[in-house]
């Protein structure tokens, strides 16, 4: 068959195409889709595609290779634009852009159905009684705000069974971040009143709550309780540095600030999330897009896509102005009870915050471009072995190292999608343990690790390796419990056969499976260094206690560094500490030292 027999007889096609809405499918003559559509008159949307003139070189391409077009009529726009966001994800079309974004978002659960209600983290169908508030961009930024309102009111976020089983105060109650309603040390009234306080700020009305903490503090001086009325100041003062930090200026009720660029045929979508006139964080996507696309194209795919299945937000604001904006902010106004708009040009405030997304924007796409063939494809493939929700942003390893039991030393390393953070590494001496037990010793660096955490002295990871199998993994989840500390991937790394690097089993409780994957995996290559760092890390700290508690010298632990030599070395720098600030061509100047010795001392008193 000709290419001319073969050619779309689009005219005919369109003298008996319907004028309701509805869903179009354009497919080449191998009857592959090549691109999916929605229209609130099919007739019209389908001819526009053939008016050659005013067509984009992209679209021109696209309309040259049609073959069929097929389509499917829908009672409603909002029909269509569900159907269209489905067929996008499930067909994939070369010349569609499409989202890769079919996660459920991360909320904050409040039961208020309980006498002694607790917060918690929600992901997926809503199925409580409770209240739900959100959505949040990332499972960090639910763990800030709960780790938030732990400091502030106290309220319990432990499960219900835990709840119910207790017979003496956990460590929440001990480090203050939980007023202990499980035994009876708070009332039901006090209780109810915190619940309250946390309700108004995860509503947004962070005002409201420091009015009603400033009246209980007058209460409390009036009464002579000056303890009580020192800690509703410190609540005062807090919550009035959360406001500074997270409000917008002269903004309030709910919007999301979306921001589009797009370079080397990569485009990057960054989400401001405010509810409430405070800012929940903010989010990158990478839509999958088509050759020559514009930011505008990117911005209505992603608005229809992404509110096609998420809470629909009464006001968006874009970086820049996209086709039909009015009939999509209309299409989105009759899926909910709220009138939406769409702004892509705005003044003052708002327009600094479009710049701000857009800066972040430009910001997240140089670093997916610099690194995802690099680390950041390994940490998708970990998401992908580990069956995350979303791809991990920071990792905690831990190791314990000992000899026989002695001067035993645990070791936690972090790393994030840039690489190692060297200054969150923790080590931890462990103390009264019997020597040689590795899981009790797990459980103390665990403890004191986690414990501080929660205080807020660092952030919180995403997941947490531990050096061993099942037995290690067990601390690792009684540890969590007893913190009430979820979302949180622990993974076991579990020497294979014979230690042969490549065939370490991979116990993963969530997943209620021990998993063994090929070598050349780019997730287990990322678990095998974060792992062999910390052992690194361990090993290091456990030699120099060793040495200390010896009362030896670490130059003593190089093989080949006689006492001679030894001693003309502390004696030419004035000792040990003088010894470390020398370079490698310094120590080769010491008599019966050579190049290669100099750089293995060096490598010794530097490898921490």
């Amino acid at each position: 068959m000709s290419a001319e027999e073969n050619r779309f007889d689009y005219k005919a096609y369109l003298k008996t195409l319907s004028t309701r809405p509805g869903v179009y499918r354009m497919l080449d003559a191998n009857e592959k889709i090549l691109y999916v559509g929605k229209a609130d008159n099919l007739k019209a949307r389908v001819s526009s595609y053939f008016r050659r003139d005013a067509l984009p070189v992209r679209i021109q391409a696209m309309v040259a290779q049609i073959a069929d077009i097929q389509i499917t009529i829908t009672n409603t726009t909002v029909e269509a634009l569900l159907l269209e966001s489905n067929l996008i994800k499930e067909l994939k079309p070369k010349y569609n852009i499409y989202l890769r974004d079919d996660k459920s978002y991360p909320y904050i659960y409040v039961s208020t159905d309980s006498t002694f209600p607790r917060l918690a983290f929600d992901r997926g169908k809503q199925h409580g009684n409770g209240r739900y508030f959100g959505p949040y961009p990332s499972a960090s930024a639910v763990r800030e705000t709960l780790g938030l309102l732990q400091k502030l009111f106290q309220v319990r976020q432990c499960e219900d069974s835990f709840f119910r089983n207790r017979s003496r105060p956990c460590l929440q109650y001990q480090i203050k971040r939980c007023s202990a309603p499980c035994v009876g040390l708070v009332s039901e009234g006090s209780y109810q009143q915190d619940v309250e306080k946390s309700l108004l700020f995860l509503n947004g009305k962070n005002t409201e709550v420091i009015d009603v903490l400033a009246g209980q503090m007058e209460k409390a001086s009036a009464e002579l309780n000056y303890e009580a009325a020192a800690t509703y100041r410190d609540q005062i003062q807090y919550l009035r540095k959360i406001y500074d930090k997270q409000y917008i200026s002269g903004e309030g009720g709910d919007l999301d600030i979306i921001a589009s660029v797009i370079e080397d045929r990569v485009a990057c979508v960054q989400v401001f999330y405010v509810r409430g006139g405070r800012v929940l964080g903010n989010k990158a996507f990478f839509p999958s897009v088509p050759e020559n696309a514009a930011n505008k194209d990117v911005l209505h795919a992603f608005i229809s896509q992404y509110y096609a299945r998420h809470e629909i937000i009464a006001e968006l604001l874009v970086n820049e102005p996209i086709e039909d904006q009015q009939m999509l902010a209309d299409i989105l106004s009759t899926r909910t009870e709220i009138n939406v708009s769409i702004s892509g040009k705005v003044r003052g405030e708002r327009a600094k915050w479009l710049r701000l997304a857009e800066a972040n924007a430009k910001a997240a796409l140089n670093t997916y471009l610099s690194s995802r063939q690099g680390l950041l494809q390994k940490f998708e493939s970990l998401k992908n072995l580990l069956e995350l929700d979303t791809i991990p942003e920071r990792i905690e390893c831990f190791d314990v190292s000992h000899t026989r039991g002695e001067a035993t030393v645990a070791a936690c390393v972090v790393f994030d999608q840039q690489g190692p953070v060297k200054s969150d590494y923790r080590r931890f001496n462990i103390k009264g343990v019997t020597p040689g037990d590795d899981y009790a010793a797990m459980r103390q660096a665990l403890e004191r690790r986690y414990t501080r955490l929660k205080k807020g002295e660092s952030k919180m990871s995403d997941v947490l390796l531990i050096d061993g199998g099942k037995g290690q993994v067990a601390e690792a989840m009684s540890v969590m419990e007893e913190l009430q500390i979820q979302e949180l991937a622990i993974v076991g790394v579990a020497k294979g056969p014979e230690r042969i690097a490549g065939r370490e089993r991979l116990v993963v409780p969530h997943l209620n499976k021990t998993l063994v994957t090929a070598a050349d995996t780019p997730g287990l290559h990322l678990i095998q260094n974060i792992r062999d760092e910390a052992h690194r890390f361990a090993i290091t700290g456990h030699r120099a206690r060793r040495s200390k508690a010896r009362n030896r010298s670490v130059l003593e632990d190089i093989e080949g560094l006689g006492p001679k030599r030894r001693q003309a070395l502390l004696q030419q720098f004035g000792g040990l500490q003088g010894l470390k600030k020398a370079g490698i061509e310094d120590l080769a100047g010491v008599q019966g030292i050579s190049d290669k010795m100099a750089q293995k001392i060096y490598l010794t008193l530097h490898e921490s």
